[in-house]
């Protein structure tokens, strides 16, 4: 129960980053009934300590640190939204603290969060009915955009792969500790690379492993070609109806532009790395 509602289907929103999570993030957050957050401190910390510790992702009772922390995050208070970041409150329309929705009007739940693709399989464990929307974008443009983001770029520090790691590390997209040495002298480019392949691999694990009303999946240049069509495509899926204005009007990265932005060195290590993967879904 959270607000005295009773939470039920709530909707989670998983991508690799910069993939387009925050997109249809703030279609739901301006769609009526829905309460969705994106990115407040405590739930990424625990995001964040799961993806880089899979073993604690693992562990007895996970689940219900998950599941408490995102019931927290849906708490409607005076000063709820002082504890969002700058993407949830534009997404929201918020100037000031909030809070960004009136708990009286609320009937679906969820979070567009970054990263929570790396905590899929808590979600499912913390809410068995959860409905996931997951997005696929080209990984040429995704690591043009996360080179130019500094909170992307932190994670790419040589103590990220410590002593203390554990393999395999599907957030870095290293497999096992003999690759380390090599992981702290590839360019930045590669490590940007790797945490696409490592993430639309597992968007495929879920799509093998989750039946068809669960999943949802999106490409992101389809989104941006027929905003429209996209956002009956989730309507259909959550059974509500979510707002379309709110995709037609965000400022939205275009498709190839990878091809301005990358070197050519680091479009062809970027193709290197993940040429499996960019072939798989159709990105030549």
């Amino acid at each position: 129960m959270v607000n005295g509602v009773k939470v039920r289907q709530p909707v989670f929103v998983i991508a690799a980053p910069h993939s387009g999570a925050d997109l249809v993030g703030r279609a739901l957050k301006r769609s009526p009934g829905f309460h969705v957050t994106m990115g407040r401190a405590a739930v990424a910390r625990v995001v964040y300590a799961f993806a880089r510790r899979p073993s604690i992702a693992r562990s007895r009772g996970a689940h219900r640190v998950l599941r408490d922390v995102l019931a927290e995050a849906w708490q409607v208070m005076p000063d709820a939204c002082a504890e969002c970041g700058a993407a949830c409150k534009e997404a929201g329309g918020i100037i000031g603290s909030g809070p960004c929705v009136a708990s009286r009007s609320l009937t679906r739940f969820g979070d567009a969060g970054p990263d929570l693709l790396y905590s899929a399989p808590v979600l499912l464990q913390a809410f068995p009915d959860a409905r996931l929307i997951q997005i696929i974008r080209d990984g040429r443009d995704v690591v043009a955009d996360m080179l130019a983001d500094p909170a992307c770029l932190a994670w790419f520090r040589p103590h990220m792969l410590g002593e203390e790691a554990e393999f395999p590390n599907p957030f870095l997209g290293v497999r096992s500790a003999e690759h380390r040495g090599r992981w702290n002298d590839m360019p930045a480019a590669g490590k940007c690379a790797l945490r696409w392949r490592s993430a639309v691999r597992l968007s495929a694990t879920l799509r093998r492993e989750l039946p068809a009303e669960q999943l949802l999946t999106l490409r992101y240049e389809d989104m941006l070609a027929s905003p429209g069509r996209a956002i009956d495509a989730v309507s259909d899926f959550l059974h509500a109806e979510i707002s379309t204005i709110a995709l037609y009007g965000s400022a939205k990265p275009k498709t190839g532009a990878w091809r301005k932005r990358l070197s050519a060195a680091d479009a062809d290590l970027v193709e290197k790395v993940a040429r499996e993967e960019l072939k798989r879904l159709g990105y030549r």
